[in-house]
């Protein structure tokens, strides 16, 4: 069964926030990383894993990428907030290899 995922990536504590969704967040965020593709990401320094969460399907994933790219600026630092209070870059361990 594959794995879709919702994320949400930060330039810094409370700085820029980016909602995305992937079936590949490994891969999608060594992206972000090493700014493989021009675009908001980017333009604002935005590399920082602070919040993601699985789907069991593309449909499910989707809907929620949308519910949260609707949502206010509170609701989503809170949603950050509740998993990652210290706002650490979760995705620092899979790049250690690379």
């Amino acid at each position: 069964m594959k794995n879709y995922y919702v994320y949400i990536l930060a330039s810094k504590r409370n700085g820029t926030l980016y909602i995305g969704m992937t079936n590949s967040i490994t891969r999608r965020t060594h992206e972000h990383k090493t700014e493989f593709y021009d675009g908001f990401t980017k333009r604002y320094s935005v590399k920082r894993l602070v919040y993601y969460e699985r789907h069991p399907s593309p449909a499910s994933a989707l809907k929620r990428e949308r519910q949260m790219k609707k949502w206010n600026r509170a609701w989503k630092l809170r949603l950050i907030e509740e998993m990652n209070p210290e706002w650490e870059d979760l995705a620092l361990e899979w790049m250690e290899g690379d």
